[in-house]
């Protein structure tokens, strides 16, 4: 009987040890948030745990990425952006922190440009090119938080695969107008239509006809690394949505590592 009991044991721990090497490692993600127009307190932990809860991702955060550097970010496959200086050049990171994420992403990592985010550092050029679009003077603006639905325009690549055509984002913000850069240089992988109704004739930018479709998610890619951006997930409840969590997570392990393995969720699946 104990050499049952220990065959069973050394066979136990010999799975374990064989599914812990073949198991991909985890991607390594970093999250840049401490100052926003926004709710980062209570958005930061959302995200951390949508990617977490997945079991592909490690994450930590730091909210001081001023004078960080290369090193800062070496251990990092993925960079998570939460962050928007409140228009205080006293907030922009510095030279040196902010050249560091250039050339992290340049040099083939990924990063996930998140809702404000879009917003952060008005005159900083190459983070516009790095961002597809951004928020700006006379560039950004959306009704009052509300439901709409968020419309596939690429059932095709790997982030958005097997999803259906459209599906609900409850209570959200719907961004539009942004500062868009060539059309040749992002792809659009989803939009919302922007009702311009809804404004109440209190839009303080143009709102032609009835409305129009507005980019919710994109891709780019900068040097060697892949971005993604996500206008969706203005607080924690619209983070905890189902058609955020599954968006933002498979967007991730794309910029991550340019293929996605993370299976959709039923409620979400095409038929």
């Amino acid at each position: 009987m104990r050499r049952i009991i220990a065959a069973g044991l050394i066979f136990l721990c010999s799975s374990f040890l064989w599914a812990q090497q073949t198991a991909p490692p985890k991607i390594q993600v970093l999250i840049i948030t401490g100052q926003n127009g926004h709710d980062w307190r209570s958005v930061t932990p959302e995200l951390r745990k949508a990617l977490e809860d997945t079991g592909r991702f490690e994450v930590r955060v730091t909210e001081e990425f001023r004078g960080a550097g290369p090193e800062t970010l070496a251990p990092y496959d993925l960079v998570v952006l939460n962050y928007f200086e409140r228009r205080q050049p006293n907030l922009w990171w510095g030279e040196r922190a902010q050249n560091a994420l250039l050339d992290y992403v340049r040099s083939g990592k990924g990063l996930v440009m998140y809702h404000f985010s879009t917003a952060a550092f008005d005159g900083w050029t190459e983070y516009e090119k790095m961002s597809g679009g951004n928020w700006r003077p006379n560039n950004g603006h959306h009704s009052p938080s509300h439901d709409f639905v968020v419309d596939i325009k690429d059932s095709d690549h790997p982030i958005t695969r097997g999803l259906k055509k459209s599906f609900p984002q409850p209570h959200d913000e719907l961004y539009a107008n942004l500062k868009w850069q060539p059309a040749d240089t992002y792809h659009v992988l989803a939009t919302a239509w922007d009702d311009h109704s809804l404004y109440g004739g209190k839009a303080k930018q143009p709102t032609p006809g009835a409305g129009l479709d507005q980019p919710m998610l994109w891709t780019l890619n900068y040097g060697k690394g892949r971005v993604f951006g996500t206008a969706l997930g203005h607080d924690a409840p619209a983070v905890r949505t189902p058609t955020f969590v599954a968006t933002f997570t498979r967007g991730a392990e794309w910029a991550a590592t340019g293929a996605v393995t993370l299976p959709v969720p039923p409620e979400m699946a095409a038929r």
